[in-house]
């Protein structure tokens, strides 16, 4: 156990004056992964509405798709994207490998299908009856989709966890895809989950550790502050 408590301990010491390094490494991975989540939902959760209302033979075929796609291992996505990026895949010609703007499209398209397939399975738990009520009492089909994603907000806020989640613990994708890079020109790729397997390969256990603490504290804190939200939402539900 000693290995862990000197590992906790120098990490502890290295936090309390952070390194240029360590600045940079979470300014990557907040900015990335920020990113990388919004987009996700802003793409995922209409789609996932749109599934959850659609009543076709397309639709099955589309969830299907969709719910494949919360098993697809990283380094799938990876090699997707790296071959796609690559000089002779077909947007090579946008210079994206192994700069953040690639680590961003591997992470939405592994962020996707758990937004999508929770937004789909919340807004079909809807009964139908309530957005045809809706629009028996004069309201716009805007109005009536909005009162449906009002009756399933407290299971959006499931979907954006669960994207958020498959993001910020990806490491595999975004080290093909990014290169792990750690310059002092701005071009960083390194993000706090490819620094930890770095630092843990290069025998720094307790810089690896460091960024460990990091991460957890930041997760930590997004995720207390939207379960406290939807707990908060729930009560007033309950309440009213």
């Amino acid at each position: 156990m000693g290995i862990f408590w000197d590992a906790i301990s120098q990490a502890v010491a290295l936090l309390s004056s952070p390194s240029g390094y360590v600045r940079e490494v979470i300014g990557v991975t907040l900015g990335v992964n920020g990113l990388a989540v919004l987009v996700a939902l802003l793409l995922g959760i209409p789609f996932g509405t749109w599934l959850g209302l659609t009543r076709n033979r397309a639709r099955g075929i589309l969830a299907v798709i969709v719910n494949t796609g919360l098993f697809l291992p990283p380094v799938v996505v990876g090699l997707f994207v790296v071959m796609s990026l690559s000089r002779s895949g077909p947007l090579g010609s946008l210079g994206l490998l192994y700069s953040r703007s690639a680590i961003v499209i591997a992470e939405v398209l592994l962020a996707m299908p758990y937004v999508t397939a929770i937004t789909m399975v919340a807004i079909g738990a809807v009964p139908r009856e309530l957005r045809l009520q809706a629009l028996g009492l004069g309201a716009s089909r805007t109005q009536a989709l909005w009162q449906v994603m009002r009756d399933a907000r407290l299971a959006l806020m499931a979907a954006v966890l669960a994207g958020l989640g498959s993001i910020m613990s990806e490491v595999g994708a975004a080290m093909m895809v990014g290169g792990n890079i750690a310059t002092t020109s701005g071009n960083d790729t390194r993000t706090l989950t490819t620094a930890i397997v770095q630092e843990t390969r290069n025998g720094n256990y307790a810089t690896a550790m460091a960024f460990s603490l990091i991460l957890m504290s930041i997760v930590f804190v997004i995720v207390w502050i939207l379960t406290r939200a939807q707990q908060g939402r729930q009560g007033r539900w309950l309440r009213s």
